[in-house]
């Protein structure tokens, strides 16, 4: 009899240790503190903002408020961050510019009420994508110079002295300059074209002889000097962040190893623009890894027009296919027009795909963050600002794509046709030099196969 009882309590207590013991890990395994999932509220209206959290708050924990009008406002910054901390979930506000006598003020008592549910400041977006397809202007602060990338790939710069140089993307150069005399309100105009051609009734007069004298002058004239120039337009602004202790984010859809050279903590790539959601993983994934930053995915419209997002179940897809590859943080673009609904331009089917993605995949044990990683990895030059979306896409928004712009296109295809969500896309940089764990390394000039790796 007395055995008996020791055999059942015996039994009692690996029983308990047991339910303990699975209790304890699914805790472990469901923890998601290190997921952040969310939506972007666009709109301008602070009654609004609340309603969305309010619908979302069940299934998210990211509230991230983007929106144009509102950001001009502190005090309704402050009155959704409140709302959205208060509802359980981290604030990510946007910001497209700042002053820092006033901003710094706020960030510090933001820091103090919101506490670690302050996660940053989104400031910015889309700095890789402007360079390749907008108009980008830069400054030159030591000559007053002002160069203009435009949105067709030509280079305008126009100098303290009032001359300016317009650069065409097909070779063609135009100068306007001004003329000392009576005649001062007619500048000269003259077109130089890349055969030795000049056209301008004024020529003499010019200060630029030949084609070769402009191209002398013309600044971007290689990648390096472009990327130096992308790294520097906008630093002090993400230092100056950086240095009041809060994670800098943004979100884009290109080029982004230099969005982290430049100092972003965090970039949310964009998926849902037609493009490879493999490429686009491996192109974020790859930058983030070599330069220890985070990563996330921001999923934008399929269409210019409504319904703009994709279909719910299509989403589920690419947040469990983003969540699998390593994405920390997985927000759905919320846009709001004059005549959106009440919850802008996602409908019943987009947030049915949150809430699935949120109890299925994140809070599912048998789901894990993470276990795609990349075994292969393709390495291309130093400062190859690449679109990439193209055989023929520019490099740096100003230089056309050339033969071997074509053959890293053929090998760019091929690897990801080979490794899929299991590639990494990387640049030539002494200051992050390659990790190792990839078994598969292809430079752009060679291939090699890592034996230290699994």
């Amino acid at each position: 009899m007395k055995n008996a009882l020791v055999v059942s309590a015996i039994l009692i207590i690996i029983t308990l240790l047991a339910v303990l013991i699975i209790g304890y890990n699914l805790i472990q395994t469901t923890d998601n503190s290190e997921t952040y999932v969310g939506v972007t509220y666009c709109g301008n209206s602070v009654s609004e903002g609340k309603m969305l959290i309010d619908r979302v708050k069940g299934y998210t924990n990211l509230f991230v408020l983007q929106s144009g009008q509102l950001q001009r406002s502190l005090e309704s910054v402050d009155e959704l961050g409140d709302y959205a901390v208060s509802s359980g979930l981290y604030f990510l506000p946007y910001f497209g510019t700042y002053i820092e006598s006033t901003f710094s003020a706020w960030l510090t008592k933001a820091r103090e009420k919101w506490g670690n549910q302050f996660l940053g400041v989104y400031y910015s977006d889309e700095a890789g994508g402007k360079m390749l397809d907008g108009n980008v202007e830069f400054r030159n602060e030591t000559t007053g110079d002002v160069i203009k990338k435009t949105i067709y790939g030509d280079i305008v710069l126009q100098k303290a002295n009032g001359v300016v140089i317009h650069y065409e993307l097909s070779g063609i150069i135009h100068v306007s300059e001004p003329v000392n005399g009576n005649d001062d309100s007619l500048p000269t105009y003259t077109t130089f074209y890349p055969n030795g051609t000049i056209i301008g009734d004024r020529f003499p007069q010019s200060s630029f002889k030949t084609y070769d004298d402009l191209i002398e002058v013309k600044p971007f004239r290689n990648m390096d000097e472009i990327a130096n120039a992308f790294l520097a337009r906008d630093q002090n602004k993400i230092e100056y962040l950086s240095n009041q202790s809060v994670m800098v984010f943004t979100s884009d859809y290109a080029l982004y190893w230099w969005d982290y050279l430049s100092g972003y903590d965090v970039m949310l790539s964009q998926i849902g623009w037609n493009l490879t959601i493999a490429q686009q993983i491996a192109l974020v994934r790859g930058a983030a890894k070599q330069q220890n930053k985070d990563w996330g995915i921001i999923i934008t419209w399929k269409y210019n027009n409504p319904p703009y997002l994709d279909i719910g179940s299509e989403i589920l897809s690419q947040m469990r296919t983003s969540y699998e590859a390593g994405a920390k943080y997985l927000v759905l673009f919320n846009y709001y027009e004059e005549d959106s609904t009440t919850y802008g331009t996602m409908k019943d089917q987009h947030f049915q795909a949150l809430e699935n993605f949120w109890n299925n995949v994140v809070k599912n044990p048998q789901i894990a963050q993470g276990t795609v990683e990349a075994d292969s990895v393709l390495v291309l030059p130093r400062s190859y600002g690449w679109g990439m979306r193209t055989s023929e896409d520019k490099i740096w928004g100003v230089f056309k794509a050339d033969e071997q712009t074509h053959q890293f296109w053929e090998l760019k295809q091929n690897v990801l046709q080979n490794h899929g969500l299991k590639t990494d896309i990387v640049y030539e940089d002494a200051a992050h030099p390659l990790t190792e764990g990839y078994q598969n390394i292809y430079y752009w000039n060679q291939f090699v196969t890592n034996p230290k790796s699994p």
